[in-house]
């Protein structure tokens, strides 16, 4: 074979690998996308809820705004019939969550392995209480590392869980009237 043929060859046989490969990319068993609408009004959401946290931060000298807080958007307005992204889960995960990481954080310091027994306990507590957000995992890190106070407890956690569950449940009765809330106790 000579160096043209080789070429050609490898070629081709790169084109067989990339039509195989955009092949699976697009034939996928994964859910199609949600219908643009949605996709526009869930992103809007999570735009003004998260603006909303910072505005009022910057406004008031008080944090109101966690990383979090980000991911409890994609849920609640990306998914928003999911039970993670419901409010008693929304706003109990992470005051359940929070409060065990302060907890932990004012017995054990903030090493190690009181991030990871903050987190153990803080899903356990979720489980027990109904309440599992997987975003609010992340709660007991955050309160540990900064070695937070209790108010952090209020505001951010509070305040800030209750302005996403407040515009999601407006914006998601925007998209399908009475669609969001499905339970709160």
């Amino acid at each position: 074979m000579d160096t043209n043929q080789h070429t050609a060859y490898l070629r081709h046989l790169m084109h067989l690998k990339m039509s195989r490969l955009f092949r699976r990319l697009t034939h996928s068993s994964a859910p199609p996308p949600p219908p643009l609408r949605f996709v526009m009004l869930s992103s809007l959401g999570a735009l003004i809820a998260i603006a909303i946290t910072g505005g009022l931060s910057l406004f008031s000298g008080i944090p109101w705004l966690m990383a979090p807080f980000g991911a409890s958007c994609v849920l609640a307005f990306g998914v928003p019939d999911s039970p993670l992204a419901q409010p008693r889960a929304v706003i109990g995960g992470h005051l359940i969550a929070t409060a065990v990481g302060l907890a932990v954080g004012a017995l054990l310091g903030d090493g190690w392995l009181a991030c990871a027994l903050g987190v153990g306990l803080a899903m356990a507590a979720m489980q027990l209480s109904r309440t599992v957000h997987a975003p609010a995992g992340a709660d007991p890190l955050i309160v540990i590392a900064a070695q937070a106070p209790l108010s952090y407890l209020f505001s951010p956690v509070l305040l800030g869980s209750l302005v996403i569950v407040l515009i999601a449940w407006a914006v998601n009765n925007l998209h399908r009237a009475r669609s969001y809330l499905r339970y709160w106790i």
